[in-house]
């Protein structure tokens, strides 16, 4: 005879699924700035239970991505330009870091693996996918990133990622792109060339120009 587990024991799997599920949707730009959420609403898309949902939100508003007001509404952050500009100067110190890490372990199928994300971006935008823009865009980041071999400052940059993600969104739309990031050239050239200033400079440029443009 099967005993039906208790919800103890299948909360844990269930939260850290409807948790995973949310964090990729804020973080590439699926939710809108000042989306307000509810658990029913999460509960009833995840088929779970209140549990885990209310488990889910609560580490999602510990890592920003989340808004909880005074009244318990639970929302996706609507930043000010002063948050925006913060945000985007942790992008330029963690991820010009992070590259330039990354440099002495690149080789050529990182290379090639980053052109082809390139492409990818390319399609994307052709087909005005905005959340598959930021998809393709942050796994360009990530790929490269991850050559560098620093898990913990890899992770501090997805947070930020993370609580930049609805605003992302709204970015793209009024970047109106027609072909994939200028500066992503110039990262891929750094990398052949093996010039470590040129990266720098190119990921710097390439992480903060776009989000300078919802501060004016």
């Amino acid at each position: 005879m099967m005993i039906n587990p208790r919800p103890a024991e299948v909360t844990p799997a269930a939260h850290d699924r409807v948790y995973r599920g949310l964090r990729g949707r804020i973080m590439h730009g699926e939710i809108s700035p000042g989306q307000a959420l509810t658990l029913r609403g999460i509960g009833k898309e995840y088929e779970v239970s209140m549990t885990p949902a209310r488990e889910a939100v609560r580490r999602l508003v510990a890592e920003g991505a989340l808004f909880l007001s005074s009244s318990g509404r639970v929302s996706t952050p609507e930043l000010s330009n002063e948050r925006i500009e913060e945000l985007a100067a942790l992008r330029a110190l963690i991820e010009v870091e992070l590259a330039s890490r990354a440099l002495p372990r690149a080789h050529i199928a990182l290379i090639d693996r980053l052109q082809a994300i390139n492409m990818t971006i390319a399609d994307v935008i052709s087909n005005r996918d905005a959340v598959g823009y930021i998809r393709s865009n942050l796994e360009f980041h990530r790929t490269l990133y991850l050559r560098a071999q620093a898990p913990a400052m890899l992770a501090m940059a997805e947070t930020v990622w993370l609580q930049l993600g609805p605003t992302m969104r709204a970015l793209y739309g009024r970047l109106r792109r027609t072909e994939p990031p200028h500066f992503h050239k110039l990262i891929i050239a750094a990398l052949k060339a093996g010039d470590e200033p040129g990266l720098r400079l190119a990921v710097r440029s390439d992480v903060t120009q776009g989000l300078k443009m919802l501060t004016t």
